[in-house]
């Protein structure tokens, strides 16, 4: 629920910037809570976190929000590994998860998948240590240009 939140008021914030809005996003909060379908606990933790700090760019960055996403986080990751391992769907709740990792992490693990990409499609990958440069590596020994028409894979 707290990265659902999270994700909308940070989606408000870029359609101010883009229309050029002045949102008070701790009056949004209020707002809500006294409609008849929003009406979470954590509204006034909302309007709290707005009242703090205006410029807040997510509410995971509160310490409020973030102190309860971690003290929850076990057992977050349990729910959606047994759903997982049952089969049971759980997109809210892993997609929320998979949020909070990338969002919480300077640089995550996908250079397998940007190899992976480069290897079946040849779409290169950045340098970690010279960014902006992108190559492209000839995984099989033949072939060697930048088109996935010189792959047999």
């Amino acid at each position: 629920k707290i990265v659902s939140y999270a994700q909308g008021f940070m989606l408000m914030r870029e359609a101010a910037k883009l229309y050029n809005w002045n949102l008070n996003y701790g009056g949004i909060a209020l707002m809500w809570r006294g409609g008849c379908i929003i009406r979470s606990v954590f509204l006034g933790n909302i309007k709290n976190a707005f009242d703090k700090n205006p410029k807040l760019t997510n509410l995971l960055l509160d310490s409020f929000f973030k102190n309860a996403v971690e003290r929850c986080q076990a057992s977050w990751r349990k729910v959606v590994a047994s759903g997982a391992t049952l089969g049971v769907p759980t997109p809210a709740f892993s997609t929320a998860l998979a949020f909070y990792d990338g969002y919480r992490s300077k640089r995550l693990p996908a250079n397998l998948l940007q190899a992976q990409r480069d290897y079946f499609g040849a779409h290169t990958y950045e340098l970690l240590n010279a960014p902006g440069k992108y190559i492209h590596t000839n995984w099989t020994g033949h072939g060697g240009n930048v088109s996935a028409s010189t792959y047999q894979a």
